[in-house]
């Protein structure tokens, strides 16, 4: 083990705190990149598997993840047409807003000493400097049909519950799932082709399926309609032979899945922890492949199904707890 590296992550979600964590754990010095002001809200289904409890412990944060008090989601509903499809979760699994996560994975990471840059990056040309780039999704989107993710949250009157679910609702071309976060607010957040949001002139509830209209009309929204996209989908990884990718800018799975935010802070803690030691970066991703590679190509082909319109007999026939192991990460 060589003399600890100096690491420079560019991007300061989850991913990219997660790598400044874990440089900064095997002691080396750690400068984050982050151009957005924190914090702040992102489209997001803010549901975190029930793997991301021994990883925050890993990575010390459990205990100021449970001050945050995420809400608890012990089963899933699928609602496909007029059927329902119900099932327990393995274990239990959580919920918190990206504005309340991302907040806290950065400021865990100020607080252990990482070197906090608002302005763009300008990383260092040195040779005892490693990089890890954890900025998002940046390839353009291929041609063809094009997608966009919407979220909103909603305050509920005290008496409704979601019962420590989460539910996703299929329609025409798309999705939209339903989650308490803290504080018992709903969070909506969904896809959907970008010719159908045109036609609906991007106001994301004139798409969602009826019976999903009617729990929210009791409810206020909390802020206005988020979009972003288009998303840019993989069964595979980038690679870089100069630098470590994480997070989106490593792969971006089908949110429907609800591992992206598992899958940011592993791949974040991965990079970290290979950049602070200079791995070959070739070791880097192949970890990453062994790690990812069983969801993503189960993800890619359901989102084929989906795409097809089989996803009422998806929801139909193949048992929920099938499902969910398919899409999850090697942890």
């Amino acid at each position: 083990m060589r003399t600890p590296a100096r690491v420079e992550v560019i991007g300061g979600g989850p991913a990219g705190s997660s790598a400044a964590l874990a440089a900064l754990a095997q002691g080396s010095q750690v400068t984050l990149f982050e151009q957005s002001s924190f914090p702040r809200h992102k489209v997001c289904g803010e549901f975190l598997s029930p793997e991301i409890a021994p990883l925050l412990d890993s990575l010390g944060l459990m205990r100021a993840f449970e001050a945050a008090v995420p809400a608890r989601i012990v089963r899933a509903v699928l609602h496909t047409g007029g059927r329902e499809k119900h099932f327990r979760l393995p274990e239990p699994a959580y919920s918190l807003s990206r504005c309340a996560l991302d907040a806290l994975l950065l400021g865990e990471a100020q607080a252990r000493g990482a070197r906090l840059h608002t302005e763009r990056a300008k990383p260092l040309a040195r040779a005892d400097t490693a990089l890890v780039l954890a900025h998002g999704r940046q390839a353009p989107a291929r041609a063809g049909a094009r997608f966009f993710g919407f979220k909103a949250h909603f305050r509920p009157p005290a008496a409704l519950s979601l019962e420590e679910a989460v539910e996703l609702f299929f329609f025409e071309g798309g999705y939209a799932g339903l989650s308490t976060v803290e504080h018992g607010t709903w969070n909506v957040c969904g896809l959907a082709p970008e010719e159908a949001l045109r036609a609906a002139e991007f106001h994301p509830e004139r798409l969602l399926p009826e019976r999903l209209l009617v729990r929210l009309a009791p409810c206020e929204r909390a802020f206005e309609w988020l979009t972003t996209g288009p998303l840019v989908f993989r069964n595979e990884f980038r690679e870089h032979a100069d630098f470590y990718l994480a997070g989106d800018a490593l792969g971006f799975v089908d949110p429907f899945t609800g591992s992206g935010i598992l899958s940011a802070l592993l791949t974040g803690k991965l990079a970290g922890e290979a950049a602070s030691q200079g791995r070959a970066r070739a070791e880097y991703y192949g970890e990453c492949r062994r790690t990812l590679a069983r969801q993503y190509r189960f993800a890619s082909a359901l989102r084929g199904l989906l795409g097809a319109g089989f996803a009422q007999s998806v929801a139909r026939f193949v048992p929920g707890r099938l499902l969910y192991r398919l899409t999850r990460p090697r942890v």
